[in-house]
């Protein structure tokens, strides 16, 4: 039976029970590479999946800055699983913005009865990630034909849905959806000779065509389940396809509330790591020099631990700070409040990533020698933050932050800021 939660305060609070047990063998999960499916379906159980689902169809619609705590909470326990309700938030997001009624109704009800939404965005080929080669073609006797190939495809293999991001090979003919106006993603030219119109296709698991590969070989994040996702002559009916490109086309908080999350997913990372480091330096002996008889009590160890700490809350801070920023640009939508939404969540997510991933290689000089034991895998934690942080490079959130500051230059909208 699926949980229903109806308040903000009781998602944190079931999120921090569900934490403490996916902490107990996350270590275990992530030295096997094993996939945790138990864990899945009690994070489906949970409820955590419908928080964001609008109060109009049942849902808490819980507040960013609780969305934020919940991922951060379960990051902090398994960076793993806790980016596999990512795509899940977000694609429900889209369908919020850009959904018809009849969409809504259908996979809001699907979320809070637990059931999960995957992406299939990314692909290998293209010049840039935003290149799309997978085509969704218009069929004479109406709907649909899917083909395509998607990786880095996180949870696809737990997924009840699969949501592809395409390019609507055809928009302008009779009957098809006309390119909007203003900013859009790239990947090629469409039919008017502009930017293509991109669509999200929200298919079943098990529909077919759709071949799921386990072939995720990253060295960290390992049971994520991101692999392929193969699309072969999909049919499409015209009421699994909800626009995409139409979302930038003016204020909004898509990107950042995507980004934010990001950001929580790091920010949780770091704040476990230090956990893991303060439990190691327990049991650690003291540096033969120091004169003292717990390691706790060296003035150097003392110093880089309070330094970690500093640390660690500054980019929990700014966290909340962003996710503050995009609740009150929800709450009054407009050109300059979306900019500093996104602008706070920049710095967020730069910050999250500096500490995930220094304090995750910091916490190995705090716990000694005998914290490199293979045993404890507390490496994880740092390839964890490596391979995260590698999502959304920080190099291009400093340079919008830094023409905002100096020139006001709002950011651009896309779906990485």
């Amino acid at each position: 039976m699926t949980r229903v939660i109806r308040t903000d305060e009781e998602a944190v609070e079931v999120a921090r029970k569900l934490a403490a047990v996916l902490a107990d063998e996350a270590g275990v999960r992530d030295r096997e590479r094993r996939l945790p499916e138990a864990e899945v379906a009690e994070l489906s159980a949970s409820g955590l999946l419908g928080i964001t689902v609008p109060a109009e169809f049942g849902g808490a619609e819980v507040s960013v800055a609780t969305l934020t705590e919940v991922f951060r909470t379960l990051a902090a326990a398994d960076a793993s699983l806790a980016q596999i309700p990512h795509s899940h938030v977000v694609f429900l997001q889209a369908l919020r913005l850009q959904g018809t009624e009849e969409q809504q109704r259908r996979y809001f009800a699907a979320a809070l009865a637990g059931q999960r939404f995957a992406n299939a965005q990314s692909e290998r080929g293209g010049r840039t990630v935003a290149d799309d080669a997978t085509t969704l073609r218009r069929r004479a006797d109406g709907g649909y034909v899917l083909d395509g190939e998607k990786f880095y495809c996180t949870g696809a293999l737990f997924a009840d849905w699969i949501v592809v991001r395409a390019v609507l090979a055809d928009p302008a003919e009779p009957g098809g959806p006309a390119a909007p106006d203003g900013p859009a993603a790239s990947g090629g030219p469409g039919a008017s000779g502009g930017p293509p119109l991109k669509m999200l296709a929200y298919l079943p698991r098990d529909t077919s065509g759709v071949t799921v590969r386990d072939d995720w070989d990253g060295m960290g994040q390992r049971t994520t389940a991101s692999g392929t996702v193969l699309l072969a002559q999909v049919a499409v009916d015209e009421t699994q396809v909800v626009p995409y490109t139409p979302i930038f086309g003016a204020a909004t908080t898509y990107g950042a509330r995507a980004q934010v999350l990001h950001a929580a997913l790091d920010t949780g990372i770091a704040r476990g790591a230090l956990d893991a480091a303060v439990a190691q330096v327990a049991r650690a002996r003291p540096w033969f020099e120091s004169g003292v008889d717990r390691a706790a009590d060296e003035p150097l160890l003392i110093q880089q631990a309070g330094e970690l700490e500093i640390l660690v809350r500054g980019a929990e801070a700014l966290l909340r700070e962003a996710a503050t920023a995009i609740d009150a640009a929800e709450a009054d939508l407009t050109d300059d409040s979306t900019a500093r939404a996104s602008v706070a969540t920049a710095v967020a997510k730069v910050a999250g990533a500096r500490a995930s991933v220094e304090v995750s290689s910091a916490m190995f000089d705090l716990g000694g020698t005998r914290s490199a034991a293979d045993a404890l895998n507390l490496s994880r934690y740092w390839r964890d933050a490596r391979t995260h942080t590698l999502h959304d490079p920080a190099r291009w959130k400093v340079q919008h932050v830094g023409r905002w500051l100096l020139d006001g230059t709002p950011p651009p909208r896309h779906g990485q800021l």
